[in-house]
């Protein structure tokens, strides 16, 4: 059995900028199951990589283990793709990140190989501040392994099989700002208006950017009292503002009153406008918006929108002092300066 899909397209599917129709973001047919919210969000990456014109061989695309790391097999087929073992995608996409500093990297996780197995390597990459776009994709249930709970899922709530979870679930958003990410959003597989947008912001800002996305489990984790279901989220969702990408080559127009919109620079020029639903809210300081999740966290809310954005952020490469040429294009001559570089090297160490 195939799962390729068949090479016929429409000879006038509309194009972008660079040329390429939405079809040649996309990738093979998902073997998912009927419904799963991973695929909304390989949807949800497939047009908004469309709408940036971003060119497919710039993408590098890392996974590790489990049904959201099957999905960059079903988007951008024509990118770089790598699908390490579990847990181990931040060390890859590091190394990759640090060889090749031109290519745009973009991780895709779940809750199982990001809060459990992954945990170390996930807490590491937040402290370097990589520059690439973190996604977990996460259901609070290990999908394969017949939907036992994961580390991510809300205490009280009641697996498929009628059992209660009796420990607190770990709130990757919040660790995610603990630990210094400069960027930091969540969103709900189910809500592509707010989803898109907040993928190419992500992909724009320079630094490390987080997205948890809640993504139902339709086969076992789908069930009344589960606090990851498609009808517990909608009823639940908290979300604090309207966003809106604008890409740069655009103007900036903000029609709302004065206090109701908030327009965010990214390093390449675009902007993220929001448009306030929260009072008070200010996605760029840090304090208030730790508190704004706890509080929501009480409420037994789940706060959707960008949650926090260090708009002035600068990446490993920065912080290391790494040249701007690619590494892996080195060759041994820069490598290799001779005997006269490395007494100028050891002169300044002693």
């Amino acid at each position: 059995m195939s799962y390729i899909k068949p090479p016929f397209r429409h000879p006038e599917l509309p194009i972008n900028e660079v040329g390429y129709s939405k079809k040649d973001y996309e990738g093979v047919i998902s073997t998912l199951c009927a419904g799963c919210g991973h695929d909304s969000i390989s949807g949800a990456i497939v047009q908004a990589c469309y709408e940036m014109s971003v060119e497919p061989h710039r993408v590098a695309k890392l996974s590790g283990i489990g049904c959201s790391s099957k999905t960059p097999a079903y988007f951008l087929n024509n990118s770089h793709g790598f699908n390490s073992v579990h847990g181990r995608m931040p060390s890859v996409a590091t190394g990759a990140n640090l060889a090749n500093r031109d290519l745009l990297y973009l991780g895709v996780s779940g809750d199982g190989d990001s809060a459990s197995i992954g945990m170390g390597q996930f807490v590491h990459v937040i402290r370097r501040n990589l520059n690439m776009t973190y996604i977990v994709m996460n259901n609070g249930c290990y999908g394969l392994t017949k939907g036992q709970d994961s580390a991510t899922a809300d205490e009280g709530s009641l697996s498929k099989g009628g059992s209660t979870n009796l420990f607190e679930g770990i709130d990757l958003a919040g660790l995610a700002m603990e630990l210094g990410a400069s960027f930091v959003g969540r969103s709900f597989s189910g809500d592509k208006n707010q989803l898109i947008p907040l993928i190419k912001a992500a992909m724009s800002h320079k630094g490390f950017a987080f997205l948890d996305v809640i993504s139902p489990c339709v086969t076992f984790n789908n069930n009344v009292g589960s606090t990851k279901s498609y009808d517990y989220v909608r009823d639940h969702v908290e979300t604090l503002a309207m966003v809106d990408f604008v890409p740069k080559e655009k103007e900036i127009v903000v029609n709302y009153e004065e206090g109701d919109s908030k327009s965010v620079q990214l390093h390449d020029g675009s902007h993220l406008k929001l448009h306030k639903l929260a009072s008070g809210w200010d996605p760029t300081d840090l304090i208030a918006s730790t508190e704004r999740l706890h509080e929501a966290r009480n409420r037994d809310e789940i706060l959707t929108g960008l949650i926090y954005i260090k708009p002035n952020s600068t990446d490993l490469h920065h912080v290391i002092k790494t040249i701007k040429q690619p590494l892996n294009t080195l060759t041994e001559k820069e490598l290799m300066p001779g005997l006269e570089a490395l007494e100028l090297i050891n002169k300044d160490h002693r």
